[in-house]
């Protein structure tokens, strides 16, 4: 093995993200679809808690055993690293040089927000959906909890074309998917919702020739089968 290996699922928002962030810093992976119902062995045996995404990173010559990485930030932040490194691939994320990136991964500010957004957001994401879902009375409570993250996200997006500045960010694609969730839970509120911003933001990126590569199809990973790339 002498390219990393991905194994991923194609709606997980955490996969997609992490898929998000290999192919806006043009990181080579090889993509293994899993079927969750059928765990792949290699998989469990890098990374027995057995969710999806799994990056497994080959012997450098720093290290003589393989770098599993298993979280999805943990993912982005890889490929951002990697890309800033002075051996590291074209960039695509932005025309900004690498020590701006690297800077962006030690931001106090953009940590905070990211971490706001998964301590408090995707939580109170997961009880909306469910309420919605199951036609609960507080589905209404439930939006406006969300809205706290959200109004943030439309107030960031009024001041520049991206949350953090004009170019995108690692806190983009880590939200990206989960805000694509928020609007599909109730669409005709969501295209009439005081979020032109967001909106604005969210179609940008859905329209992409980068989010049409991050959620194209692959066929489940079988051992014998041909690797195929992200």
């Amino acid at each position: 093995m002498n390219q990393p290996i991905l194994y991923s699922l194609q709606n997980c928002p955490y996969a997609m993200r992490a898929r998000l962030a290999l192919l806006s810093t043009r990181q080579t992976v090889v993509i293994r679809a899993v079927n969750m119902l059928h765990k792949p062995e290699a998989m469990l045996a890098a990374s027995p808690k057995g969710t999806v995404p799994v990056l497994i990173i080959p012997p450098s010559a720093q290290t003589d055993t393989c770098t599993v990485i298993d979280e999805s930030l943990d993912i982005m932040r890889w490929a951002l690293s990697v890309q800033a490194a002075p051996q590291g691939k074209p960039q695509q994320i932005s025309q900004q040089d690498s020590s701006q990136h690297t800077a962006q991964l030690a931001s106090t500010e953009m940590q905070v927000f990211i971490n706001q957004h998964e301590m408090r957001f995707i939580p109170e994401l997961s009880r909306y959906k469910y309420a919605v879902r199951y036609h609960q009375a507080d589905k209404l409570s439930q939006r406006q909890r969300c809205e706290v993250f959200i109004s943030e996200v439309e107030q960031r997006l009024s001041q520049h074309d991206q949350l953090m500045d004009t170019a995108p960010s690692i806190a983009d694609y880590a939200i990206l998917p989960f805000m694509r969730q928020f609007g599909r839970v109730e669409r005709q509120w969501f295209l009439h919702a005081p979020y032109p911003h967001l909106r604005r933001w969210l179609n940008g990126y859905l329209q992409s020739q980068l989010f049409a590569q991050a959620m194209r199809k692959y066929p489940y990973w079988q051992p014998e089968q041909n690797p195929q790339r992200l």
